[in-house]
């Protein structure tokens, strides 16, 4: 059974009474139903998904993932480590991808890299430890705490994504720093949530809300 990022009333009316702004956005969005966002059941497999999917589609790293299951039955640090350099990239991997994968897979099953143990951290140690996994950055770590371990209070900068949600729903042309980290307290301790909205608003979801940001001239 697929399990979904959960969020209710709670989240709801906090973010509600935290921004005016934004509480119109929820109600056009919710008015539409509930959003409904997947969740990774393995902490293992959703830091190699997040490795397979960097700069692909997702419609190609669905296919690369495929493979993988397929040719491996299970994607486990064993199976992994046991596979070749060359049985990993058949599956449509990059060299560095492999490396990256492979590499992971021998440090989680030698002990050095302690999955409970980064379950258990708080939302910064925990970013910083996957940060640590080659291959693996900050914005991705975030959506590893979000997507995976379903933390509360993820709202990422580095997403742009969000970052055009905001645009849309404060109507800046440009989210700042400064302007994020505002948004940020605002919005605290449900960030997550509120990511999921500000995702929506990104792809359309609120009619007559555009992006102000400034047009990019044609050469």
């Amino acid at each position: 059974m697929t399990r979904y990022f959960e969020y209710g009333e709670v989240e709801l009316a906090h973010l509600r009474a935290a921004d005016p702004k934004l509480a119109a956005a929820v109600d056009a969005i919710e008015a539409r139903g509930h959003i409904c966002r997947a969740m990774d059941e393995d902490l293992f497999q959703s830091v190699v998904r997040s490795i397979v999917g960097q700069q692909i589609s997702t419609a190609a790293q669905e296919t690369v993932w495929r493979r993988m299951v397929e040719r491996f039955g299970a994607v486990t640090p064993e199976t992994l480590c046991a596979a070749s350099e060359e049985d990993v990239q058949g599956c449509g991997l990059t060299f560095r991808k492999t490396f990256y994968i492979k590499d992971f897979a021998a440090s989680v099953r030698d002990g050095c890299f302690d999955l409970d143990e980064v379950a258990a951290m708080d939302d910064e140690a925990a970013i910083n430890a996957l940060c640590s996994i080659k291959g693996i950055g900050r914005w991705t770590a975030e959506m590893i705490l979000l997507f995976c371990l379903g933390r509360p209070d993820i709202l990422s900068f580095g997403d742009l994504a969000i970052q055009r949600g905001m645009r849309m729903v404060y109507r800046h042309r440009a989210i700042t720093p400064q302007l994020f980290a505002k948004y940020r307290r605002r919005l605290r301790p449900y960030g997550s949530t509120a990511s999921l909205f500000f995702w929506e608003v990104s792809h359309g979801a609120v009619q007559g809300l555009t992006d102000p940001a400034p047009k990019k001239r044609r050469p």
